[in-house]
């Protein structure tokens, strides 16, 4: 009986009608990335010091102006924008406006927290400037970023049940108007706590939106086409990093920033109306004349005909016996556990240096707006990169090589001098470049490794590393930048290059066809490629193969 992926060979596996549901889907990937990034902006750290009411009749008296007042009542006058050095958080313990002390006077004076608040050299606002999370409450920042990340986490699996369970369209819009409400939620937030528990609903929500998004027009695409749509998806990820630097420089106030970044996902409710549900999904819970009703739509959009050999449809994986997944299959077998604790390393990875990059630059650039945008432009070659060559040269060497490129990138950069601030940038851009296209390639090449029948929850399970090293990243950067503002990137530099050498253990998956059982994921390294004049020496299809 034929297939639904049969079925889209005739009635057009890309055309008119799923190129309309892809641009509309690759809208919900654009406002994505301000969750995931957006706390280089929400979460400014600018240049700090301690308010001191005390100070203003001696500076009247001595006719200080704001540099001599810093230099002489301060302690923190040799930070750099971003940094957070042990000096911001202390003042000298003296009532200025009754002591003897002279106007030039430099004799060792007692030391105090800050007692009158701090005063930030900024004209904007960030979640730090007003809830004040510097000093001792400076891990409140690592913690409101982590807690979007420990959403993501817990959302995977509820996504993947409710999608399941209730559809893909209906979960997708319940997905986009519970990201909308609290991301509005926490623009409106008048407190830190309240702030963080509605930043961890807008993660628990968030991701299953951006994963709905994807599937619902993966499901409607030809499988030739899969590769592409996922890398694109991708891109469109990009181009929001884009917005986001320049909607950033225009609203330099987090709330109204949050706000900004929110809204666009109350329009995209209006996408009910715009595309059915997936006839994948339908022929699944045994609805075929829903799904049929939907194919004719989808052919009538396209300019095509319905076979009459192909009005009988089944689900894609109604054929042969169904076997029941379990979480120990992924670690049952010698080589599918090697590929499962490989994979878990390398998407731990991808998100701690991802996330951690863009948030050392936040805290340690020049020029926030700019370094963003730059560094961002960077990841679309490494989508072109991808469709090039892993066709071509394979999947295992460039991500071998674009792993140790970052590490090496990242090791250099720690030890550039401060005056050349150009190659620092140069480098940064490159080490994005290299982790974006490793995050890419694990997406790749992590469904080519499991069997049909656990492919699914080996994906759900080796990328919830993701959101595990996403938790722990704000802690590692803005920690480590208090102790010396580079010593991220060295630990960066260590991650990637031991994925490196892990990738180099995984087998070569060009033209070789998925693995359907057990046996075949384990026995892919022995596996024959087809060969360019079309022999095949073992029974893998040129279809599955590519």
């Amino acid at each position: 009986m034929a297939t639904f992926d049969d079925l889209l060979q005739h009635i057009g596996p890309f055309d008119a009608f799923q190129k309309q549901m892809f641009f509309l889907m690759c809208l919900i990937s654009v406002v994505f990335s301000p969750i995931y990034v957006g706390i280089v902006f929400l979460g400014f750290v600018p240049t700090f010091r301690c308010a001191d009411h005390r100070t203003f009749e001696i500076s009247q008296k001595c006719g200080w102006n704001i540099q001599s007042e810093l230099n002489f009542t301060t302690m923190g006058n040799n930070v750099s924008s971003g940094a957070l050095y042990a000096d911001q958080c202390y003042q000298y313990d003296v009532d200025w406006n009754s002591t003897l002390l002279n106007c030039i006077n430099s004799s060792k004076m007692p030391l105090s927290s800050c007692k009158d608040g701090w005063i930030y050299d900024t004209s904007g606002a960030s979640i730090v400037t007003e809830f004040n999370l510097v000093c001792a409450d400076s891990w409140k920042l690592d913690f409101f970023q982590s807690c979007v990340n420990l959403g993501f986490f817990f959302g995977c699996f509820i996504s993947g049940y409710n999608a399941d369970r209730f559809g893909r369209k209906p979960f997708l819009i319940a997905s986009l108007f519970a990201t909308a409400v609290s991301g509005v939620l926490v623009a409106f937030s008048p407190s830190y706590p309240l702030a963080v528990t509605f930043r961890f609903i807008q993660g628990l929500v968030s991701k299953g939106s951006w994963l709905g998004g994807y599937i619902l027009v993966a499901e409607f695409t030809g499988r030739e086409h899969r590769k592409t749509v996922g890398i694109l998806y991708q891109v469109a990820f990009t181009f929001g990093l884009l917005i986001l630097s320049g909607v950033a420089y225009v609203i330099p106030n987090w709330r109204w920033l949050q706000l900004a970044v929110t809204i666009p996902n109350f329009f995209f409710l209006a996408y009910y109306w715009c595309f059915p549900e997936s006839p994948r999904w339908l022929l699944s819970q045994n609805r075929n004349a829903e799904a049929r009703a939907i194919i004719q739509t989808i052919a009538k959009k396209n300019g095509k005909k319905i076979p009459e050999t192909l009005q009988n449809l089944t689900a894609d994986d109604d054929v042969g016996e169904k076997k029941v997944p379990s979480f120990l299959d992924l670690v049952r077998t010698p080589q599918i556990r090697k590929y499962t604790f490989i994979l878990m390393y390398i998407w731990f990875t991808c998100a701690l240096v991802y996330q951690g990059l863009i948030m050392h630059m936040g805290s340690t650039g020049e020029n926030i707006y700019f370094d963003f945008f730059i560094s961002a432009l960077f990841e679309f070659p490494s989508a072109f990169i991808i469709m090039i060559t892993v066709d071509r040269v394979g999947r295992r060497y460039p991500w071998l090589v674009t792993c140790i490129i970052t590490g090496v990138a990242c090791l250099i950069t720690a030890f550039i001098p401060p005056g050349l601030s150009w190659l620092t940038t140069i480098l940064s851009c490159f080490a994005r470049m290299g982790i974006t296209l490793s995050y890419e390639m694990v997406c790749l090449v992590g469904a080519e490794l499991y069997p049909t029948f656990i492919r699914n929850i080996g994906i759900m399970v080796c990328s919830s590393l993701c959101d595990v090293g996403g938790i722990i990243t704000p802690f590692i950067v803005y920690r480590l930048t208090a102790i010396w503002k580079d010593l991220p990137l060295i630990v960066f530099a260590v991650f990637t290059s031991i994925s490196g050498i892990l990738v180099y253990f995984l087998p070569e998956t060009k033209g070789k066809a998925l693995p359907e059982t057990i046996e075949e994921a384990e026995n892919l390294d022995k596996q024959i490629v087809t060969s360019k004049l079309g022999i095949t020496y073992l029974e893998v299809s040129r279809e599955d193969a590519t």
